[in-house]
């Protein structure tokens, strides 16, 4: 907490270590809100000082909102008379002064209405009352509307045509939210105050961080902010029914428009006639009001925030986008602070703030992957068969300028499928194309495709004003099954605006699939997942996010256009060779940033890859890393070179797929199962390799043996499978420990780098042994691996004798290992061995990239035969002392 105290007050950037179990969540809130009340109250006092006509004292305004001038000797021998001088330094402060006089009522004003809501239970239960009535007109007013549309008929088109495109020049677009461009919106949007941004990847470890908040001692006085998406925090039904992420932004994204368009018809034309647009019940500016200032008041996690939604019938979705300016810890995902047009989005403004990234032991493949675009040959044919379609219907309601951009994307998409070597007429799948792989810097990407006389940055610009992506994803969505192809096959439209065609016709699809209705559910499931796929949106918003790669400079990345037999399989892809490049705004723009896991090591690319390259300074980083808090005993890392037999374990590509490696390997987890009470975790370095030892272990009858020792799992392939086999693994450790049949516990085979090498938590008897076998080597052969080698050969320099490529190589291979052998201490309390099966291990450049608190443990053994004993007499004296305890 001290360390990361210095390095916010010092605007450093720090690398921060801390093993799970330590209380790193903990340490890293009083830490960072610590940090901040002090800064907080010391910008207070200077505000005072300065409101009570003390005037600005120049040493501390570091802390102030807005600089002062300061006089120098270059001012005071200038030509300028004293008095000019004078009169500018007095109408600075002045304005100073008038401008901390403003903030400071804002700041009482917000603060007192979070006192009300914290303490006032009344207030509460009249804000929920009020919310009822207004719920119950709302459902009134939803009656009326559907009495409207049915006697209307079909709504219009309008909402899916292009608006008139006026300009090509990039003004900048005011950073507001859809909420608030409303008059009555106004007093919603605020200043920035000083605040903590804390990322992490996932939902669930970023609610663990909220819950941590709770329990801490700054749970009352802390103004928390938890942003999540749409699927997470909507609370329209009507829109959360729509399924697929997409769909869901799209539908919300097209209620805002059309709330602005209903209150600005009401100014003056008259509405043409036609349907009541859509306009979500839950955006009413004084109830996203209470929310966001509900939101601000009380810790509350993303579940939390959706049921006060429900409640006060208001939008978390926006009302915690609101509540970002005055909040002082706003937590949020990975994506959201990494991906700048996200940030932008999301109303996140980390200049002067401080950023702290958790789990960021990725973070480099994390900024590589979010900026990287794949596209396949069946994208890009759709899309331009769907935009043809589109330009075709309504090509004489488009104004010139549209037109001219429409064929603009137009071209591009069709001189992308002749990269892949097909045509944007016929079938994808249909069209034959000769494997092979080719690698392209991004300016001989261009000219080879004939793009490189399109400006891209124009037509980026045009992408985002038109939003033409949801224009068509909302023509696709409303005329599929009506003459409107789905799929290039046939790329002609029909006459689809005959309306009682379009109701006959999708009466006769319903009826067609209640005549079929007799396939097995299996198989109507999987029909719905393939629809639901084709269908979630159009293929045109992952060709701007394309589009937008493109626009990388020539260094910072390369193209792989990959054929594979067919069109529609074939790829184009972009990958980011340089994250640093991303990652420079980040650290530019913010007072300090912290990067903190429980396993940084190695460190060494961190720094080289994305600080040293951003252009940070050495003496800015600051390094931090702490020990584990269990004792020294309750851990026993080992290194096995050689096996029960004398059979030496290198578990290269040449040696690892011969029966007597995969023998040996059968005989070492046989042992363990021997002493190892409770849970052993085997990590292979594949899923295939995985399969063939396993493969071959059924057939020598060494799967059988295993089994009549622990009770066998494997880790399932389906995401959505995993909680299933976890709960079963642990249901058998719970039930062997009791009982006296010989099984004594269970074996679950994963895989480095799989779903279980990252997130769970083997603690206690879930994993009293955790097992490498082999090293987990990347792919050398892969082509965009062989191209960050030799970007890194190229920009950075050797370490130790070893190229920047081969350092990267082992550098990956040892983060995998590290965050697959950390699975199992959790807890102070906690112990288990730690088995690394291959000799490559014991050398000491691979040792020195193990976390320093396991490193300083391992030993390395020659021969099995004292490695089994040192394993043995461990797990004899855990019992003894348990039980003594």
């Amino acid at each position: 907490m001290q360390a990361l105290y210095g390095a916010l007050e010092q605007g450093k950037v720090g690398i921060f270590e801390s093993p799970t179990g330590t209380g790193k969540s903990l340490s890293l809130i009083c830490g960072a809100l610590s940090w901040l009340r002090d800064f907080e109250e010391r910008r207070r006092r200077e505000m005072d000082a300065l409101l009570q006509g003390g005037g600005p004292d120049l040493s501390v305004t570091a802390v102030l909102p807005v600089p002062v001038p300061q006089t120098s000797s270059a001012t005071s021998s200038s030509a300028e008379p004293d008095w000019i001088t004078d009169f500018v330094q007095k109408k600075v402060e002045r304005d100073l002064v008038s401008k901390l006089k403003e903030d400071e009522m804002k700041r009482k004003k917000r603060e007192e209405r979070l006192e009300m809501i914290r303490n006032n239970v009344h207030l509460k239960y009249a804000m929920k009352r009020r919310s009822c009535e207004e719920d119950e007109a709302f459902k009134l007013l939803q009656l009326s509307k559907e009495g409207q549309q049915d006697a209307s008929g079909d709504p219009g088109e309008e909402e899916i045509i292009i608006a008139e495109y006026e300009s090509d020049d990039d003004s900048k677009a005011k950073n507001k939210f859809c909420v608030g461009e409303d008059d009555e919106d106004d007093d919603l949007v605020e200043e920035h105050a000083t605040k903590i941004y804390y990322c992490s990847r996932t939902h669930s470890q970023l609610a663990q961080f909220v819950h941590e908040v709770q329990k801490s001692p700054f749970n009352k006085d802390i103004s928390l902010v938890t942003l999540g998406s749409r699927q997470n925090l909507c609370v329209n039904d009507e829109v959360l029914r729509l399924g697929s992420i997409q769909r869901i932004n799209d539908r919300c994204m097209e209620m805002q428009k059309n709330k602005h368009e209903n209150s600005h018809s009401e100014e003056g034309a008259k509405r043409k006639r036609g349907t009541a647009k859509s306009v979500c019940p839950y955006m009413g500016a004084a109830a996203l009001q209470r929310l966001r200032d509900e939101v601000l008041g009380a810790v509350q996690d993303i579940e939390q925030l959706a049921v006060r939604g429900r409640e006060m019938h208001a939008c978390p979705y926006y009302a915690t986008r609101l509540a970002v300016p005055p909040a002082q810890l706003v937590v949020l995902p990975y994506q959201t602070v990494l991906h700048e047009a996200t940030r932008r989005y999301s109303g996140v403004q980390l200049k002067g703030q401080v950023l702290i990234i958790d789990e960021a032991h990725n973070l480099s493949d994390t900024l590589s992957s979010i900026h990287s675009k794949e596209l396949t040959g069946a994208q890009l044919c759709r899309a331009h068969s769907q935009l043809t379609q589109y330009s075709e219907r309504y090509k004489s309601r488009l104004k010139a300028k549209n037109l001219m951009y429409i064929k603009q994307i137009l071209f591009v998409l069709e001189r992308l499928v002749q990269v892949l070597g097909g045509k944007v007429g016929p079938s994808p799948q249909s069209q034959k194309i000769q494997p092979g792989t080719e690698l392209l810097t991004i300016n001989n990407f261009l000219f080879k495709a004939q793009i490189d006389n399109i400006n891209l940055f124009k037509l980026q610009r045009y992408f985002e004003k038109s939003m033409i992506s949801r224009k068509l994803c909302g023509f696709m969505e409303k005329f599929a099954g009506t003459g409107v192809t789905l799929h290039p096959q046939s790329s002609s439209l029909t006459n689809g605006s005959n309306k009682e065609n379009r109701r006959t016709e999708g009466l006769s699809r319903y009826l067609q699939t209640l005549q079929s209705g007799q396939s097995t559910a299996a198989a109507d499931q999987q029909g719905a997942a393939d629809a639901e796929k084709v269908l979630s949106a159009s293929p045109l918003m992952q060709i701007e996010g394309f589009l937008m790669a493109l626009t990388n400079t020539n260094a910072d990345g390369k193209m792989v256009v990959q054929t594979q037999g067919t069109l529609s399989e074939s790829t184009v892809k972009f990958f980011l060779l340089n994250p640093a490049v991303h990652f420079a705004q980040v650290l530019k723009q913010c007072r300090a940033v912290i990067i903190a896991g429980g396993t940084m090591q190695p460190v060494s690319d961190f720094k080289q890859e994305l600080l040293f390259s951003a252009g940070v300074a050495a003496e800015r980083i600051a390094e931090f890393s702490c020990g584990h808090v269990i004792p020294p005993e309750n851990i026993l890392p080992l290194v096995l070179c050689s096996g029960p037999s004398g059979q030496e374990l290198n578990f290269t590509f040449q040696n690892r797929d011969t029966p007597r490696m995969m023998d040996e390997t059968g005989r070492v987890l046989s042992n363990l199962c021997n002493v190892v009470p409770g849970g052993v975790v085997c990590f292979f370095p594949s899923y295939d390799y995985s399969r063939r030892i396993i493969s071959h272990w059924e057939a020598s009858g060494a799967l059988a043996r295993l089994a009549s020792k622990k009770k066998i799992f494997q880790e399932p392939k389906k995401a959505n499978q995993v909680e299933q086999v976890l709960g079963d693994f642990s249901r058998c450790i719970q039930r062997c420990a009791g009982a006296c049949d010989g099984c004594t516990g269970a074996l679950l085979f994963s895989v480095v780098g799989g779903k279980m090498s990252e997130g769970i938590n083997f603690s206690d008897d879930l994993g009293r042994c955790v097992v490498m076998v082999g090293m987990p080597y990347p792919n050398i052969k892969s082509p965009e691996l062989q191209e960050k080698m030799s970007y890194l050969d190229k920009h950075m320099p050797s370490t130790a004798g070893r190229s920047p490529g081969q350092a990267l190589i082992e550098n990956l291979c040892m983060k995998a290992v590290n965050q697959s052998i950390g699975r199992a201490i959790r807890h102070r309390g906690d112990y288990a061995a730690i088995v690394m099966c291959d000799r490559r291990y014991s050398r000491p450049a691979t040792l020195s990239k193990l976390p320093g608190w396991i490193r300083t443990r391992t030993g390395a053994h020659a021969t099995f035969g004292p490695a089994f004993a040192a394993l043995r007499k461990f797990f004899i004296e855990k019992k003894r002392k348990q039980g003594a305890d």
